[in-house]
């Protein structure tokens, strides 16, 4: 929906409160009139059931304002005396349209001086519950967010069975722009597996301003572009469309930032023409091949030393392997290996074609080593508009720019004419910043490489620290935790240091202050 339909939504919205509550605003000793202002209403609303001013302020949060009309609805109806649990359950399955009910057929009285305190145990469970979530959800939505790794593309800086903290205000937290959605969860509801969301209505974009901006070689957290997978299938197994805010989460490095130049050479990541140098706490990746002298290979001893995991290692014959995810150093270590007879990196040489490569039509001759050079499209730069382009830049105009912004943008190429919208064009402007954004494992990655750009719109936000880490390789229950990761920061230069032990000790002074306090007191 535009600004100008949510508009129109919003006037509709104050009609049927009005209709619906002018004769219980009288009745609470207010004017009828009173009903039908604008925000106005909401502020008087607040003052008949007896609640705090700021409650308006949630209704006008996105999906924190879908948990907050239900209970609205409930404490209007009790402040005219209707406690019954059949009047709750009536004003939330009829969607608050049980209070015309009460409203012009109901000769009730508006109770004043009416108790907060829940009647009931039940109740008062309910009401802790409910602000739990509320609380909970603004958090989650618009600070900070909890995130696990789910693969190894920017190991080793970030590894699979990471836990950690996603600050949303750190680029500035997105709202969000599903209207209807479950709270605390993202695209599936657990255990029922079904969708947690309405496609529609859908709000307009809009990002909170944030203090920093994405700088090259940030590690980010981003819808996945294309991401059309349903978690849970019908039966044709089809596919659909996701909102924005609904897309898969991601995490990769910004390797490219709008209005870059970039270009895969041999692996590298050139900028401009230059090779761009990552963080300290990056390490690239890359697989490799080689031969043995006739031995077999101890898979643990490999993790364990070389930290080549098991399903990323394999023999191709009786002599030669196969090996993913080795950084340049724990590749010269294993070329020590007492049956490693030769090692070398994998490269797909300059010219050989991979249709799987963006812009996934065949018509480049680039392949996840070898790569670009290709343009970064800045919000308000223009490019020109030839049959080179159209291909690298179609989806970001129809889709991103078009049918997800609600704009129907159809770009075609006839000849060697370019058409938008069956008009003539011979440049381009870009609306919005775009990402490339790539794994440091750079032969286990599906990256920006294979689908290429991220627009602005679907940055989530900044990692910022890992607070539980678990490794599914290692040798027991105590060593599968790997205890220098907990507590450590994402960012920084220089090897990432732990302060678990100071939380501990922090815990242990506070836990032990409480108890002398407590003491204290009883004496």
């Amino acid at each position: 929906m535009t600004i100008y339909e949510w508009f129109i939504f919003f006037l509709i919205v104050q009609l049927i409160h009005f209709a619906g509550t002018w004769k219980l605003y009288q009745k609470a000793g207010r004017k009828a009139w009173e009903a039908a202002v604008p925000v106005y209403n909401a502020v008087i609303l607040m003052k008949i059931i007896n609640r705090p001013w700021w409650w308006v302020i949630l209704l006008f949060v996105p999906m924190i304002n879908v948990i907050m009309l239900p209970v609205i609805w409930v404490e209007t109806i009790r402040s005219f005396g209707k406690y019954e649990t059949k009047d709750t359950v009536l004003v939330v399955l009829t969607l608050g349209f049980y209070i015309y009910y009460v409203n012009y057929a109901l000769d009730v009285k508006h109770i004043a001086d009416r108790s907060l305190k829940p009647r009931t145990a039940a109740g008062e469970w309910t009401s802790s519950i409910l602000f739990a979530v509320v609380a909970a959800t603004i958090v989650h939505t618009y600070f900070i967010q909890p995130f696990t790794i789910p693969t190894g593309s920017l190991e080793r800086t970030l590894l699979v069975g990471d836990f950690l903290f996603v600050s949303k205000f750190h680029y500035g937290a997105r709202t969000p722009m599903t209207a209807v959605s479950f709270p605390m969860v993202h695209d599936t509801i657990p255990v029922i597996k079904t969708k947690s969301y309405l496609s529609e209505p859908q709000y307009p974009y809009f990002r909170l301003p944030g203090f920093q901006d994405i700088e090259r070689n940030d590690i980010v957290v981003f819808s996945w572009p294309i991401d059309t997978v349903r978690y849970f299938r019908d039966r044709s197994g089809m596919s659909f469309y996701k909102p924005i805010d609904k897309k898969s989460n991601y995490v990769k490095r910004s390797v490219g930032i709008p209005g870059d130049t970039l270009s895969v050479v041999d692996g590298y990541v050139h900028i401009n023409g230059k090779r761009t140098e990552l963080p300290d706490r990056a390490q690239l990746q890359f697989s490799y091949r080689g031969t043995t002298k006739g031995s077999g290979f101890n898979r643990q001893n490999l993790y364990d030393r070389y930290k080549i995991k098991p399903n990323e290692f394999g023999l191709t014959s009786a002599t030669e392997f196969g090996a993913q995810g080795l950084t340049e150093e724990a590749a010269n270590k294993f070329a020590n290996h007492p049956n490693v007879a030769s090692l070398e990196r994998a490269i797909l040489p300059k010219g050989v074609k991979d249709p799987r490569i963006f812009p996934n039509n065949g018509k480049v001759d680039w392949n996840i080593d070898n790569f670009g050079p290709i343009y970064i499209p800045k919000a308000g730069a223009t490019i020109p508009m030839n049959l080179e382009n159209f291909s690298l830049y179609r989806r970001v105009i129809e889709v991103y720019e078009g049918s997800e912004m609600g704009i129907d943008n159809t770009l075609e190429a006839r000849g060697n004419q370019i058409l938008l919208n069956d008009q003539p064009i011979t440049s381009y402007t870009f609306k919005q910043n775009y990402y490339w954004m790539m794994g440091d494992n750079r032969h286990n990655s599906e990256d920006s490489r294979a689908w290429g750009y991220v627009p602005e719109n679907h940055i989530v936000g900044k990692p910022v620290f890992i607070f539980f880490s678990y490794d599914t390789y290692g040798k027991g229950l105590f060593n599968k935790i790997r205890w220098e990761r907990l507590f450590t920061t994402v960012g920084g230069d220089g090897e990432p240091v732990s302060y678990f032990y100071y939380f501990l000790a922090a815990l242990i002074l506070w836990l032990g202050y409480s108890r002398y306090k407590k003491s204290k007191k009883k004496s």
